[in-house]
């Protein structure tokens, strides 16, 4: 396993370290309920997936 040979400078690790940076989720809109939803993902409120109702997601929905 390679093992660094000196310390690394803050300076160096914050440069490094700002290149991570976090991105807002992509939300689309249900074409059923027109709920915001992830895509390619069964809509949370209604449970519809590409033209097709699921029970589970309907189910969790109920319940909460």
């Amino acid at each position: 396993m390679a093992v660094p040979k000196r310390k690394m400078s803050r300076s160096n690790t914050r440069a490094r370290r700002s290149q991570w940076k976090t991105t807002a989720t992509t939300l689309t809109s249900c074409p059923t309920c027109k709920a915001d939803k992830l895509p390619h993902a069964a809509c949370p409120s209604c449970g519809a997936y590409k033209g097709r109702a699921y029970a589970e997601a309907v189910r969790g929905e109920l319940a909460n």
